[in-house]
């Protein structure tokens, strides 16, 4: 009996204007955390736009377990998104960007309070809670978005780069986190990196995107031993 994908992109085509044109089509399993490498401006990002609804194909259906989406808003997927930079509200305290995640409206009760300051905890940001996001660094401003991302109980969580501005040691933590809410939740996860480490200590699987191409995943251990010969090999650098 076959299993329904949490995602499914089928022959998704999509071109930015005056750019080569992008195709698709791939099926994410339920509760998989799935690392997206490829050189710079290969379409990794445009394929989570895609999924997100940051973008529309100009052709191709994108369903989400099961459910044609292709169409609908990025409010109405079953999908959270954590990018690399402007990620909160500049006018929010941190406990409220982190509270968008429960309740858009920010009515928030006392046990969803107790939640926030419990994944501010999480993140390494307690007590910091009512600070706007300009008096924290860089790096303290991703963990109060990835907070909010952890919060928000949407089973997909696409994260493009978000650690990227955060040290190794940092860097390990958070994808610690995420993996740990990964596994508990049975969330699925799609995460853009530039770091072969970073998706080792982090995926199950890989999907190699390359000159706007990207299809079938690949188990983690491809990473050790590609295909001679093949993209992937050279983009490693073997």
């Amino acid at each position: 009996m076959s299993v329904t994908p949490a995602i499914a992109v089928e022959s998704v085509r999509f071109a930015h204007a005056g750019g080569a044109g992008m195709a698709f089509d791939l099926a994410i399993p339920a509760a998989s955390r799935i690392a997206v490498i490829g050189p710079s401006g290969s379409g990794k990002s445009t394929l989570l736009h895609l999924i997100a609804g940051f973008e529309r194909p100009s052709s191709g259906r994108i369903f989400f377990s099961g459910r044609e989406m292709t169409q609908a808003e990025p409010a109405d997927r079953p999908v959270t998104t954590l990018f690399q930079d402007n990620n909160l509200f500049e006018h929010l305290t941190i406990a409220q960007n982190a509270g968008l995640g429960l309740a858009p409206r920010l009515r928030l009760t006392a046990d969803e309070k107790r939640r926030i300051d419990a994944m501010l905890a999480a993140v390494g940001l307690s007590g910091m809670g009512g600070r706007l996001p300009g008096a924290l660094s860089g790096g303290e401003r991703q963990r109060a978005a990835l907070a909010r991302a952890l919060l928000s109980g949407k089973p997909v969580l696409l994260l493009d780069e978000p650690f990227a501005a955060l040290g190794p040691a940092l860097r390990d933590e958070m994808l610690t986190l995420v993996t740990d809410a990964q596994q508990a939740r049975g969330l699925t996860v799609l995460m853009v990196t530039h770091s072969p480490a970073d998706a080792r200590a982090f995926a199950t699987h890989v999907l190699f995107v390359d000159h706007g191409r990207g299809s079938g995943l690949l188990p983690v251990t491809a990473l050790d031993a590609p295909e001679a010969g093949s993209a992937l090999a050279a983009y490693l650098g073997r």
